[in-house]
């Protein structure tokens, strides 16, 4: 029989505690707490992921069966679900967001990498949409009888990584999340064509940056010159040419709405 520790303490023993610890006394999370310390909220809601738990109930049950070992794992061995949902309702959240941001930017150094020929780095941008309950969640306002959030998330293509994430009442138009993104000298970002708005895109042209996004199919787009394409990669045409709507060369005026347009089958690339 193994008389190691379990797999989950030795998984959570790579946390450090210490940087945490000082989140904590950044924002008092301890004022006031006898027993369910930050700390155990945290590691309740981890084995709560990775055990797959449906709610806070569920939880608080499979813990409940597993009473005798819940110490080993490094938890508090009595949890009352009033307490763990005291806590995630009252306990200020920027403790946690900020050690998950401290955590990422661990990972992004470790797991570093050149294999891309481009400068500078390199992200993809989407979201995706977290169905709840309206009677419950009546603040997530998405249909009449839905209610939801969107999990806007910034991925870095190098590291494999996801290094922002953004969080919204699921009626809130993807794009609006292009406003909430911090965006890096020399990067490149990557959109679906559902993030379109040229004034949005614009801002991150001046921080000398660069995007690549889908366009949409009424795009009005004036050739200037083709260069020449490399059917072997797929891209049939490839263009650089200029914006001629008005309101979008009037949100987008640099060098008149300049842009590069490359037809790879079977989509349109925009660039910049």
């Amino acid at each position: 029989m193994n008389q190691g520790k379990y797999v989950f303490a030795q998984i959570t023993e790579f946390l450090p505690q210490r940087v945490f610890d000082n989140y904590v006394s950044k924002y008092s999370g301890n004022k006031y707490v006898r027993h369910f310390s930050c700390w155990n909220q945290l590691l309740t809601m981890i084995f709560g992921q990775l055990t797959n738990t449906d709610s806070l109930r569920d939880l608080v049950l499979t813990l409940e069966v597993h009473n005798i070992k819940v110490i080993h794992l490094g938890l508090v061995k009595s949890i009352k679900l009033s307490n763990l949902s005291k806590a995630n309702e009252k306990l200020n959240s920027k403790i946690f967001e900020e050690f998950a941001y401290y955590l990422i930017d661990l990972a992004r150094k470790k797991q570093v990498n050149n294999d891309f020929e481009i400068q500078g780095k390199i992200y993809a941008f989407d979201s995706t949409t977290i169905d709840f309950c309206i009677s419950v969640f009546w603040w997530a306002k998405f249909r009449t009888t839905k209610g939801g959030v969107k999990m806007h998330t910034l991925f870095e293509i190098n590291t494999q990584v996801p290094v922002f994430i953004h969080i919204t009442p699921a009626i809130v138009h993807d794009v609006n999340a292009l406003d909430s993104i911090p965006y890096e000298n020399i990067s490149n970002y990557i959109f679906e064509r559902g993030y379109i708005d040229f004034e949005r895109l614009y801002k991150i042209d001046a921080q000398t940056a660069y995007f690549v996004i889908r366009t949409k199919n009424n795009l009005k787009f004036s050739r200037i010159y083709s260069r020449k394409s490399n059917k072997e990669n797929g891209i049939l045409i490839d263009q650089i040419g200029k914006l001629v709507n008005f309101y979008a060369l009037k949100d987008y005026p640099r060098n008149k709405g300049e842009l590069n347009i490359t037809t790879k089958k079977p989509t349109k690339l925009l660039y910049f």
